[in-house]
């Protein structure tokens, strides 16, 4: 079975699962000694968080590709089966896998600085890739941290060419906009050719067009890609085709206990939405409750009931670390 745009089919995500250590730490921190901070272990990674938001749109089946090493692999594959995704990971025989520490300061509005080792996560290469992975698939979903190292560029390549030949569209996260200035914006857009759907961040959208307003960023970017969405956080999300920002999209009230993997719920939700036959302005719209939702816990994917009872626990005492392997 061939894929095809529109409802009816699976939605395929290729990118980043991440081991994610989330320290919150409530005043600022104290350089050469210590600084208390509720710490925990969880699963994360762009591209995995997203497919994880996907998946909890009843009747849409997410799959997932992805690369980790074997020290962690049977726990980031019982971890995406809870979350409803079917995982298809590739075990990398040499590489760890990849780590970010995130650093949520409890008392700047959750706001999050991440020191990311990428391991495995940035080895998936042109040889992991297969046509048949596309069977049955109506969407296809790239992290924009694939497009941050070579071996994962000859992926997008052939990923993105599989795709088009089967006529199933393609959307792209950047990712980063540090990682995107490394790359060079010229080089991004070049690598992006052929994307339907593009889903930068406000400061992903002004990087790539030099651009200091927003709308004009998101209008500028949809004379390069068919439909661009520009998340905006507590500032909503803007809808873009053809050269003008079509809708504003307000966002949901939310109190912030962690920013991390905001974005990706956005984007897990909205490709979900548009695989059921919504229109983009109704995604969009669904891509701002999965935020709203996201930045009320800690984490960058949905709780699943295992994650729910162990964060209520920690919410008995706040002020304990609770690191979870």
């Amino acid at each position: 079975m061939t894929g095809a745009g529109g409802a009816g089919g699976a939605l395929l995500v290729v990118g980043d699962v991440i081991t994610d250590v989330v320290a919150r730490h409530h005043g600022p921190l104290a350089p050469g000694t210590d600084t208390a901070a509720a710490v925990r272990t969880v699963p994360g990674g762009a591209g995995a968080n997203v497919a994880c938001w996907a998946a909890r749109r009843a009747g849409t089946e997410v799959r997932f590709l992805g690369r980790v090493g074997a020290d962690s692999a049977a726990w980031h594959e019982r971890e995406l089966v809870a979350s409803g995704v079917r995982p298809l990971l590739v075990v990398d025989p040499r590489a760890p896998t990849g780590t970010v520490i995130c650093l949520v300061d409890a008392a700047a509005a959750a706001e999050r600085t991440f020191l990311t080792d990428s391991g495995a996560s940035l080895r998936l290469d042109a040889d992991d890739w297969s046509p048949a992975l596309l069977d049955g698939v109506a969407r296809l979903h790239l992290s924009g941290y694939l497009f941050f190292s070579e071996p994962c560029r000859a992926l997008v390549s052939v990923a993105v060419e599989s795709a088009r030949a089967r006529g199933v569209p393609v959307s792209v996260d950047p990712a980063s906009a540090g990682f995107l200035a490394e790359l060079g914006v010229n080089r991004f857009l070049s690598l992006a050719e052929g994307v339907d759907v593009l889903l930068p961040s406000r400061d992903e959208a002004r990087l790539l067009t030099g651009l200091p307003d927003t709308a004009d960023a998101a209008a500028k970017l949809s004379r390069l890609f068919p439909l661009v969405v520009v998340k905006q956080g507590e500032a909503g999300a803007l809808v873009a085709r053809s050269g003008a920002v079509r809708s504003r999209v307000p966002a949901q009230a939310a109190t912030p206990v962690d920013t991390t993997g905001a974005g990706d719920a956005f984007t897990g939700a909205f490709l979900a939405a548009l695989l059921a036959g919504g229109r983009p302005e109704e995604a969009a719209a669904e891509g701002c409750r999965a935020g709203a939702r996201a930045v009320q816990q800690v984490g960058g994917r949905p709780q699943t009931r295992a994650a729910k009872s162990l964060h209520a626990k920690a919410a008995d005492a706040p002020d304990a670390p609770d690191a979870k392997a």
